[in-house]
């Protein structure tokens, strides 16, 4: 447990690490690709880690040097795995690594903790399935997930994806070692439609070729080589939003660094939810600023964004009316049950807040210092420690489940403020 000590804040510069969404992606098509790839400013977090050490237990060879990692690509041929594959609770690499072991050779069994074995990925193995591939979930739809890897034909299928658009992507990243290739139709959702076109934009950077039609149909042609080289990993701006969040409820001005304007991540709009609210936001050459100000409740759909649901509430808590969050029902399947987990916590910091199936409404107040249960979820735990800079008395449980996307954290943090 960790106690948050509210302090002034003055205005100032953070550097978050690289982006998660992007290291699942960029590792998994280096490990496609036809030769070495050095990949420059990767995470190195327990989700991460997890995908990197499920492609090397396929028969991936990785280097890990102080900043960058080394990885050795075998043109989308894995070798056979006798020990099941675990990956903890990290939803990504379970659903985009579903899809690489249908490229495998021989039985793959892909498993985590409990809370992984209640996240639904019936939908990704059904699409899988009317592609030939023998795969099943084989807890009631959920994992662990057991795939026997085969020479996949490809050719039409439709996918749903209004629980997590990582389905689409697991089926894209491996459309090009189909042998003739994929035409997805997504037939619900998608939602968080932002990963999607982070997908896109990682396969493109690696030499392949997708032809879609809006957020509905996508083509990849089959036989295309993800291409071996140099590539680098931006800023994870889902760590930036804590820092921001900060300067919002502080009235600091905090600057994220190396965050640019035309960035694909979806969550850089969440700094266009704070400028709703009241915050000065600035767009500078060596990054984004946020700067707090009076602060107004706002009604915002947040379904391309869904991690940043947290920290908008939390900032929400502290904002004059009612903030309404909407068509979020998705983060009921995430790491925690979000949408009760910040119900929860909001309501026993003296916050009125109203849950649904789909979204959150808040009467932003003065929140109390309470003791933080986070669900062993890490998003619960860096968005309350924010509450924390201006309200006595936030303790933090469970702080060392932040490990899962940003391991020194705390140590940012309390630099930060202190």
């Amino acid at each position: 447990m960790i106690e948050i000590i509210p302090t002034k804040i003055k205005d100032c510069d953070i550097s978050v690490p690289g982006s998660k969404s992007y290291t699942h992606r960029i590792i998994i098509a280096a490990a496609l690709s036809d030769g070495v790839c050095k990949i420059n400013n990767d995470l190195r977090s327990e989700d991460t880690v997890f995908t990197g050490s499920a492609l090397e237990q396929m028969g991936i060879k990785m280097e890990q040097h102080l900043d960058y990692v080394i990885v050795h690509g075998a043109s989308g041929k894995f070798k056979p795995c006798s020990e099941p594959v675990y990956l903890g609770n990290s939803g990504t690499s379970m659903r985009l690594m579903t899809g690489v072991a249908a490229l495998g050779e021989g039985l793959y069994t892909l498993t985590g903790t409990e809370r992984m074995h209640q996240r639904p990925i019936v939908d990704l193995i059904d699409s899988l399935s009317r592609l030939g591939v023998c795969a099943k979930a084989v807890n009631d739809g959920c994992p662990p997930v057991e795939i026997k890897g085969r020479n996949i034909k490809g050719g039409s299928v439709p996918i749903k994806c209004d629980i997590s658009s990582q389905f689409l992507s697991s089926l894209l990243l491996i459309a090009p070692y189909t042998r003739k290739g994929l035409e997805i139709t997504v037939t619900a959702g998608p939602v968080s439609k932002p990963y999607i076109d982070m997908t896109i934009d990682v396969m493109e950077k690696f030499g392949v070729k997708v032809k879609r039609d809006g957020y509905e149909f996508f083509k990849v042609q089959g036989g295309q080589i993800y291409k071996s080289g140099e590539y680098n990993v931006e800023p994870d701006l889902s760590q930036a939003s804590y820092f921001w969040a900060a300067g919002a409820i502080t009235g600091a001005k905090v600057k994220v660094k190396g965050v640019k304007k035309n960035s694909i991540q979806g969550d850089l709009r969440l700094t266009d939810v704070f400028a709703a609210m009241g915050c000065k936001v600035s767009y500078e050459n060596d990054g984004i600023s946020v700067a707090g100000g009076n602060l107004e409740g706002i009604e915002v759909d947040m379904s391309d964004m869904p991690d940043m649901v947290p920290t908008l509430a939390v900032v929400a808590a502290f904002a004059k009316g009612t903030t309404e969050i909407k068509n979020v029902a998705h983060l009921k399947a995430k790491e925690s049950d979000r949408l009760g987990a910040v119900a929860n916590e909001l309501t026993k910091m003296g916050i009125a807040v109203s849950s649904s199936d789909s979204g959150l409404i808040i009467q932003g107040g003065q929140p109390k210092g309470v003791s933080i249960n986070t669900y062993n979820d890490h998003r619960i735990a860096m968005s309350f420690a924010i509450a924390g800079l201006s309200t006595p008395g936030v303790l933090i449980q469970n702080e060392k489940c932040v490990d899962k996307s940003f391991p020194n954290f705390w140590e940012v943090f309390q630099g930060f403020y202190k």
